[in-house]
């Protein structure tokens, strides 16, 4: 299990919001916490301590150049997500992406676009694809949102769907929209649901509000779920600190060396 960084970009900054409040609109959205920083900033930061494989979300138009930039400070480093279609999905791995999320490109009219599926995982190949399924909860099952997160679809997360769609994509993220940014603790239906079904490496973002909620999530998930934390990063305005999760994940990887007879 690793610990997965995040950058979170609205109107080209830093923000962190709570789930599901950003909406068309003039209404802006609710945050738990604003910053004038630049977002390659944070990269060079998760570069310096050894954190791969995170996030660069762009929560609607105008975070394209915040982005590359974030991209371009820590090259092979961090995924991409926000408005990737086949058409621009390549421009983001040349700036520097190691992969690329798609949602909305792909979970369109209620139901999954095989067809842009099989476009964008042709262009960039099956191993550089993210798949977002993140959901909300609806009469005991979990359904994916697409559109920030405003639009139900008719897609469940469960094992049928994650099979069907592991076929093409190297990933899973998975943000809990019920409890996003609300510091409120994780969905542990979710998170158990996932280490159980989930055919892929998957991360999952939402709620978590504790350090200790890493060891709650290895737990739940047998070690088979990522977690990312966002509101609660002291870095971000929480109370978590940022130091105290790299200690967390550099603590978790020497044990992962140990186990496998390698102790440096």
């Amino acid at each position: 299990m690793r610990f997965r960084p995040c950058i979170d970009l609205h109107e080209g900054r830093v923000k962190q919001i709570v789930g599901g409040t950003l909406a068309d609109g003039d209404a802006p959205p609710v945050t738990n916490f604003e910053t004038d920083r630049d977002p390659a900033d944070f990269a060079r930061l998760y570069q310096r301590d050894g954190l791969a494989d995170g996030h660069v979300i762009m929560l609607g138009p105008g975070n394209e150049a915040a982005a590359r930039a974030a991209l371009e400070a820590y090259p092979g480093g961090m995924h991409v997500g926000g408005g990737i279609t086949a058409d621009n999905a390549l421009d983001y791995l040349r700036a520097g992406a190691s992969h690329v999320i798609v949602t909305s490109y792909v979970f369109s009219e209620g139901r999954v676009d095989f067809d842009n599926l099989r476009r964008v995982a042709g262009v960039v190949g099956r191993e550089r694809l993210v798949l977002d399924l993140s959901c909300l909860p609806r009469d005991g099952r979990y359904y994916v949102a697409t559109d920030r997160w405003q639009r139900l679809t008719d897609v469940t997360v469960d094992p049928p769907n994650l099979e069907r769609l592991a076929g093409y994509c190297d990933e899973f993220l998975v943000h809990a929209i019920a409890v996003e940014g609300h510091r409120s603790g994780i969905d542990q239906t979710l998170v158990r649901l996932l280490g159980e079904t989930s055919p892929l490496p998957t991360t999952y973002a939402g709620g978590a509000s504790r350090l200790e909620d890493l060891d709650l999530v290895r737990t739940l998930a047998s070690g088979r779920v990522d977690l990312t934390i966002g509101s609660a990063l002291d870095i971000f305005g929480g109370n978590v600190r940022y130091d105290d999760v790299v200690a967390w994940q550099r603590a978790e990887e020497a044990a992962g060396r140990q186990q496998r007879g390698n102790p440096d």
